[in-house]
């Protein structure tokens, strides 16, 4: 790859050469706005449209998800966990959150609980990472489990 070809994909990717050295441009973000990026995850659940839902994972991200002990790998797999899981109209409900924050990156993690159509209830623990890509925020890594300790 030529020179010029290499300082452009560097410029899509988000970094600034300098001077032979380079510096990535952070997007600006806080707490609010990545607390957000859980509620509009949950607004697409409600939607009950699986393909909403995995729209919100890049590509290369993991969904390890709270009722199935697989790993999903891919947007298909993905979706076709949220095929099943939406059939039950989940509603997730924030209880303690950590959120930290980085350079084009943030991580939500804490405890939620799923109310489902049916009354019943599912307490987990939660971990969301996401990655700035240009454009808008996505969800890189998912990790959910049930608590293995109920009240």
């Amino acid at each position: 790859m030529n020179l010029a070809r290499t300082l452009a994909a560097i410029a899509i990717s988000g970094l600034a050469v300098q001077a032979g050295a380079y510096t990535e441009n952070c997007k600006t973000t806080d707490e609010r706005e990545i607390a957000s990026l859980f509620d509009g995850w949950n607004a697409a659940l409600a939607t009950g449209n699986p393909t909403e839902v995995t729209a919100r994972y890049a590509d290369d991200s993991i969904l390890l998800p709270t009722l199935s002990n697989t790993p999903r790998l891919t947007q298909a797999t993905r979706r076709d966990y949220f095929v099943q899981f939406l059939q039950s109209k989940p509603r997730g409900t924030i209880d303690t959150r950590l959120i930290q924050i980085g350079c084009n990156s943030a991580v939500d993690a804490g405890t939620y609980t799923f109310t489902f159509a049916d009354g019943k209830q599912v307490a987990a623990r939660y971990t969301y990472t996401y990655r700035w890509d240009g454009t808008r925020w996505l969800i890189s890594s998912h990790h959910s489990s049930a608590m293995p300790e109920l009240k």
